[in-house]
């Protein structure tokens, strides 16, 4: 079961956010809050798996709030969800920690996706925040180029997989391997690539 703890707002999106997980029989919706400094203190209680995070509300806002949560339990999966899509709130808020980042007209699928991949581990991003990110880093690519050296033939099959979008779970069922050896092939990925975070691998197999 992944515990969900929604910070928005607005009342009426978090009713259809807790609908929508609700009537998931693998997604418990653990609390609520309406804004950062509530959603901080909620995450400290009930130590959620996934926060869906809004990021423009009053007094704290969602990038702060992340930042804060993280600190304190960097296991938690922060998945934002927001209407703005722009540098200024994408950025700020991968840099707070965010895992993934969602635009609030994404269907309801592509939310529920978006948790479960948060809680494996993965980085969900709505396909035109996603593009934006694989043009800058194409474009920071074309100015200092740094290949990878070194990867092996199955360590490339995991990062065309990576470019592709695919979870581990779901690479290790495209490859017959385990998703534990997966793993193993994405930590050493992340060496060879200098990418700190699944996210900046993403991007760097999606140049490369």
């Amino acid at each position: 079961m992944i515990r969900v703890l929604l910070v928005d707002d607005q009342h009426l999106i978090r009713a259809g956010l807790r609908m929508l997980c609700d009537a998931q029989p693998d997604i418990e919706v653990v609390g609520e809050a309406d804004n950062g400094r509530e959603a901080i203190s909620l995450a400290a209680r009930l130590i959620p798996d996934v926060v869906v995070m809004d990021l423009r509300m009053p007094g704290v806002d969602g990038i702060t709030a992340t930042s804060r949560i993280l600190a304190d339990r960097p296991a938690t999966r922060v998945l934002v969800l927001t209407t703005f899509g722009d540098d200024d709130h994408l950025y700020p808020a991968l840099t707070a920690g965010a895992c993934g980042f969602l635009l609030k007209d994404a269907p309801p699928a592509d939310l529920l996706d978006g948790v479960r991949r948060a809680a494996a581990g993965d980085s969900p991003f709505s396909q035109e925040v996603l593009q934006r990110l694989v043009q800058r880093a194409m474009h920071a690519r074309a100015e200092t180029p740094q290949p990878a050296q070194g990867l092996t033939a199955r360590e490339q099959d995991v990062l065309n997989l990576v470019a592709e979008g695919l979870s581990n779970t779901e690479i290790a069922d495209r490859l017959h391997i385990g998703v534990t050896t997966v793993k193993t092939h994405i930590t050493s990925l992340m060496t060879k690539t200098n990418s700190p975070n699944r996210v900046r691998l993403a991007l760097f197999a999606r140049s490369a």
